[in-house]
């Protein structure tokens, strides 16, 4: 298997086939990613596809300083939040009932194997996990996705957001802080 590194100066040099293979080895991560990050099917094909337009209009400028799948992070940390801008200028409304069952489509997709009653709460619980994301900053949400779901370690995700870790630890508090005030009603079931 070729590495990312001669694969990146390949389509540096305009070989599409290259930036193909590359395309191929980082989609699924990529697309998982916009999952968490976006909360819905939709809005993570979309993203996915925009941070690989993104990646091979600036191909040209990767450095290599960092890994290639650590740059497609940050573009896909990137891309979210510019869509998240763009969301707050023009607000449309969109029911978190359908990107509850996207997520749940994908994420559970066992979920044939448990009972109905246990399908239904699994269902509101992610709704609820959902909306509590929902409320985060995108920088927030960036940082609480990384960790907690991409388990990635704080330095790693400083260097994708080109933040210093001292406020990936901020954020990630924050994020926390904000998930268990949403979600405190969950802890007198525990």
């Amino acid at each position: 298997m070729i590495e990312d590194k001669a694969l990146v100066a390949q389509a540096q040099n305009g070989n599409m086939e290259a930036f193909r293979t590359l395309v191929e080895r980082y989609k699924q991560m990529i697309y998982y990613l916009a999952l968490d990050l976006s909360g819905n099917h939709f809005d993570a094909e979309d993203l996915s596809q925009e941070v690989f337009i993104r990646a091979l209009r600036f191909i040209g400028k990767f450095r290599g300083d960092a890994k290639f799948s650590s740059w497609l992070y940050r573009i896909t940390v990137n891309c979210h939040i510019d869509s998240k801008r763009k969301k707050q200028v023009s607000t449309v409304s969109i029911n978190n009932e359908e990107a509850s069952r996207d997520i749940q489509e994908i994420k559970a997709p066992d979920s044939q194997k448990t009972s109905p009653d246990k399908q239904v709460e699994a269902a509101g619980i992610q709704t609820h996990i959902q909306n509590a994301l929902n409320l985060l900053s995108a920088r927030e949400r960036s940082v609480f996705v990384l960790r907690h779901y991409q388990e990635m370690p704080l330095k790693e995700i400083g260097a994708v957001l080109d933040i210093a870790e001292g406020t990936v630890k901020a954020l990630l508090f924050r994020a926390i802080r904000r998930l268990q005030k949403e979600l405190a009603f969950y802890q007198a079931d525990i």
